[in-house]
């Protein structure tokens, strides 16, 4: 009996890579999706090409280009990436400018799609609602509801199917989501998290993102295997 599909949604960092092991580890035979969108950070493309090759997973690459909106340090060169010395600096009070307006939205949408026409019932999306940036796309909430409106929006849904968004990373806190990709055998070495890296690839060591990522490896006792481009506080 052949395997079940899964969209996965892999960015090449180290939540989706996670995501995508999980999502082998779990019987499926997944098919990564990821987007080329207008982000600074394309080195993430290159990781994930790199993540799905090594699961022995088909990947898709979509082009959409979300910085025609604007709106996001990601997205537009204008805006500068937030830069900060430790991860106590970081605050969730509001919605930071590295935000993507509506970008899993539209990643979810695409994954969607993808799961009709390939006839697959379940999509792994690595959001996580615990060390995370204060992203409103990334709560349990939102996920609930776009699960709903998937199954009343697809014909999947209204012939009598179910489509299910999956979240096994969304209730762990960074350090168990490194610790459960190790024992499913992730090389975090290959994979980008920095939001703003240098020229050479390497990781900034200040932004959110990297500031987030290097916590999680210290508490989880873990070498972090990160490259960067200029000295971190975390650097090891």
């Amino acid at each position: 009996m052949s395997q079940p599909l899964a969209i996965v949604l892999l960015s090449g960092g180290l939540d989706s890579t996670t995501c995508l092991a999980i999502a082998k580890d779990e019987g499926f035979t997944p098919i990564a999706l990821s987007f080329r969108y207008g982000q600074r950070h394309t080195d993430e493309l290159a990781c994930a090409a790199g993540a799905a090759r090594a699961a022995g997973a088909e990947h898709l690459i979509a082009d959409i280009d979300l910085a025609a909106f604007g709106g996001s340090a990601l997205v537009d060169s204008s805006i500068e990436v937030p830069k900060h010395e430790s991860v106590e600096d970081l605050t969730a009070d509001s919605v930071p400018v590295t935000y993507v307006p509506a970008r899993n939205t539209i990643f979810l949408s695409f994954a969607i799609a993808v799961a009709e026409t390939r006839g697959a019932h379940d999509v792994f999306i690595g959001v996580n609602a615990v060390d995370y940036s204060g992203y409103p796309d990334c709560r349990p909430e939102f996920i609930s509801a776009f699960e709903e409106m998937a199954n009343l929006a697809t014909r999947e849904g209204v012939e009598g199917g179910r489509l299910r968004i999956r979240t096994p990373l969304i209730d762990l806190t960074k350090a168990q989501i490194i610790q459960r990709g190790l024992e499913l055998g992730v090389d975090y070495g290959t994979t980008m998290s920095c939001y703003d890296p240098g020229s050479d690839g390497g990781a900034c060591g200040h932004c959110d993102a990297c500031l987030l990522r290097a916590r999680g490896f210290a508490d989880a006792g873990v070498v972090d295997p990160t490259r960067y481009s200029t000295p971190s506080t975390f650097e090891r």
